[in-house]
């Protein structure tokens, strides 16, 4: 079963592809999508990342969670459900 991360602290040059990469080195990756700004089309500075199971998810998140990413350390957590 897959499982939503939530991607935080995110540098605002950041692309989907380089998130991708980064995350598929700890497991498969089913989706990312970087949040933007509607009216600017600008990064918002996060992003969610889909990974294939929950076992991947956890790794993500112990792995990359405070790691240095682009000048910025990264905040990675289980994503909330939308409410």
């Amino acid at each position: 079963m897959s499982a939503k991360l939530y991607v935080g602290n995110l540098p605002f040059g950041s692309a989907e592809d380089t998130i991708k990469e980064l995350f598929s080195d700890i497991g498969k990756v089913d989706e990312v999508a970087l949040i933007k700004d509607k009216m600017t089309g600008k990064s918002r500075g996060f992003a969610f990342v889909t990974m294939s199971s929950e076992e991947d998810a956890r790794k993500g998140i112990d792995t990359l969670d405070g790691k240095e990413f682009e000048g910025r350390k990264l905040v990675v957590n289980m994503a909330r459900p939308r409410e």
